[in-house]
C-alpha cells in the first residue's frame, strides 16, 4: 500500500546546502538515462555554425537518493515541509534501525555518527519506551539552574580566554569554541574536576567526523558507566547523572548512559558549532559588527541568523519507512533510510521569503563593549526549532522570515525526537555567554586571514570551519 503525502507536490525547491559541494562523504546518487531517450539538446558536431544554448543544472527536489560512504543508500529531505512531515510522523518514518529493510553493517560506532548503529540509547526508541527516556532527561535537565550555569559558564569562558589573552593571536574554533563547551556540559556530570577534564576531552575528539569521534564516543560511554558506578555508591550529589538515578522513570544503568552519551555528544557539536559560526559572522559580516556595536543589533540575533543560515548540524540520520510512501515526488520503500536535511529545509525558498544563497559577504572586526550576560532574556533556546510553532512565525502564505526573534527553523529538530527545551536553553546560556564574553574581553578582535581563506570541515553532515585564526591586542 503506498500513501499519498500532498506537501511533496509541484516544482522543488533551489538548490540547497549540504548537498555535493565537493563533500565526500554524501553523494547524491544519479539515475541512468531511460534506454531510448533522445537528448533534446543541441549537437554542436551536427551543426559547428549553430551555438548551443546552455542548460541549467535542474534544481533537487524536496526528496532526493543518496548515498553514504558510497555504499549506504539513502533518502535525504530538503524540503521544510516535507523534513516537519517526517519528523511530525514516527509512526511512519521511526528511528528504530530494526526497521531498515537490508540488514547493512552500521557498527554501533559508525565514524560519521557515532551512536547511530543500534544501541540501546533513546535516540533510537519510539512510542511509550522512547517517551519515559525523553521525558527523564528533560525533567532532569530542566532541573539545571540556568543562572549559575551562566554563572559557570562566564568563569570557564574567563579562564579559557586567560591561556591565550596576552599572545595576540589565537584559533578561535580549537582553542576556544571546543574548549567552552566541553568543560561546560563535562560539570554537569559533577564536581569531580579530573573526571570533568577527561569528560571534556572525549567530547572535543567527538566533534570531529572520523576515528577520533568513534575513540571519543566509546571513551564517553566507558567514563559516564564508571560515573554512574561512583554516584550509585554515594549519596545524591546535584549533577544530572544523579538526577536521572533518582528519577521516577527509573531507567536501567545502561540507559543512563547511553542516553547521557547521546545528550552530551549532540549538544557539543551542536554548541562548539554554534558558537565558531557566530564568531565568523561577527568577524566577517562588517555591517552587523557595526550596527552590534552601535547597540542596533545584539548578539542573540547573531545567534538567531547562525541557526538559520549555518546551522552546525547540518544533516542527521537514523530513520526508517514502516511503509511505503509517497513523499517529496519519490517513492520510498518500507524499510529505506531516511536523512533529515536541517539546513537545506531552513533554507527552503518556499518558505524563507527572505532567503539569499550563499553565506554573509563583507569583512570587518568585532568590536563591541559591555557585552557581559545579563538577565535572562527569551531567545532561541526557548522554542527554538520547534516547528509546531511555525505558524506564529509564518504568513498567510505560509513563507516565514528570519528578522527578528523568528525561531521556526529546525536546527533543533522537531517531534517527538527534537531536542528537549531545556537542553536548547542550555545551548544557548553555553553559546551567549561565549561569544560575548569574548567580545568584552577581547573587544577589537579581527580575523588574521582573508575571510575567503577559511575552510569548512569537509563534510556534509556538520557546518563547522577547520580554524578561525583571529589576531587581537595582548590583555
Amino acid at each position: 500500500m503506498t500513501t499519498m503525502l500532498g506537501p511533496g507536490a509541484g516544482a522543488g525547491p533551489a538548490p540547497r546546502p549540504g548537498v555535493g559541494r565537493g563533500r565526500s562523504d554524501i553523494a547524491p546518487v544519479r539515475r541512468p538515462q531511460a534506454r531510448g531517450h533522445r537528448d533534446p539538446r543541441p549537437n554542436p558536431a551536427s551543426n559547428p555554425h549553430r551555438t548551443p544554448t546552455p542548460t541549467p543544472a535542474a534544481a533537487p527536489g524536496p526528496v532526493i537518493p543518496v548515498t553514504f560512504d558510497g555504499t549506504r543508500h539513502a533518502w535525504l529531505v530538503l524540503g521544510y515541509r516535507e523534513l516537519h512531515y517526517v519528523l511530525s510522523s514516527p509512526e511512519i518514518f521511526t528511528s528504530d534501525p530494526r526497521n531498515r529493510a537490508r540488514r547493512e553493517n552500521i557498527p554501533a560506532d559508525w565514524a560519521p555518527l557515532p551512536g547511530l548503529g543500534r544501541r540501546p540509547s533513546l535516540l533510537h526508541t519510539d512510542s511509550e519506551d522512547h517517551q519515559r527516556r525523553y521525558q527523564a532527561v528533560n525533567d532532569v535537565l530542566g532541573e539545571v539552574d540556568v543562572f549559575l550555569l551562566r554563572a559557570r559558564a562566564e568563569a570557564i569562558t574567563d579562564s579559557v580566554i586567560d591561556d591565550f589573552a596576552g599572545l595576540g593571536s589565537a584559533d578561535l574554533v580549537a582553542s576556544f569554541a571546543h574548549q567552552v563547551p566541553a568543560l561546560v556540559l563535562a560539570s554537569l556530570c559533577g564536581p569531580d574536576d579530573l573526571d570533568a577534564t577527561q569528560i571534556a576531552e572525549d567530547l572535543v575528539d567527538l566533534v570531529d567526523i572520523g576515528a577520533d569521534a568513534a575513540r571519543g564516543h566509546r571513551q564517553l560511554v566507558a567514563r559516564l558507566r564508571d560515573l554512574l558506578d561512583i554516584r550509585l555508591d554515594e549519596p545524591p550529589t546535584e549533577d544530572i547523572i544523579s538526577g536521572l538515578i533518582d528519577h521516577p522513570a527509573e531507567l536501567t544503568d545502561d540507559e543512563i548512559v547511553e542516553d547521557l552519551a547521546v545528550t552530551l555528544g549532540f549538544g557539543m557539536r551542536t554548541v562548539a558549532g554554534w558558537i565558531g559560526n557566530s564568531l565568523r559572522l561577527l568577524l566577517t559580516d562588517g555591517s552587523f559588527a557595526l550596527e552590534l556595536s552601535g547597540g542596533r543589533r545584539s548578539v542573540m540575533q547573531a545567534l538567531t541568523r547562525v541557526l538559520w543560515e549555518d546551522t552546525p548540524l547540518q544533516i542527521t540520520a537514523g530513520r526508517w519507512a514502516t511503509r511505503d510512501i509517497q513523499l517529496g515526488g519519490q517513492r520510498i520503500r518500507a524499510g529505506e533510510m531516511v536523512a533529515l536535511g536541517l539546513a537545506a529545509a531552513n533554507s527552503d525558498p518556499r518558505v524563507r521569503r527572505d532567503h539569499a544563497s550563499g553565506p554573509p559577504a563583507g569583512c570587518g572586526a568585532a568590536s563591541a563593549h559591555n557585552h557581559r550576560p545579563g538577565p535572562i532574556q527569551q531567545g532561541a533556546g526557548h522554542h527554538a526549532g520547534n516547528a509546531a510553532d511555525a505558524d506564529a512565525d509564518a504568513d498567510a502564505d505560509g513563507t516565514v522570515t528570519t528578522s527578528g526573534p523568528n525561531s521556526a527553523h529546525l536546527s533543533f529538530g522537531h517531534g517527538a525526537h527534537r531536542c528537549p527545551f531545556p537542553a536548547q536553553e542550555i545551548a544557548e546560556v553555553i553559546t551567549r555567554t561565549a561569544v560575548e564574553v569574548l567580545l568584552d574581553r577581547l573587544p577589537n578582535v579581527r580575523l588574521a586571514v582573508p575571510a575567503g581563506a577559511l575552510a569548512w570541515r569537509r563534510t556534509a553532515w556538520n557546518r563547522a570551519l577547520t580554524a578561525l585564526p583571529v589576531r587581537f591586542s595582548p590583555v
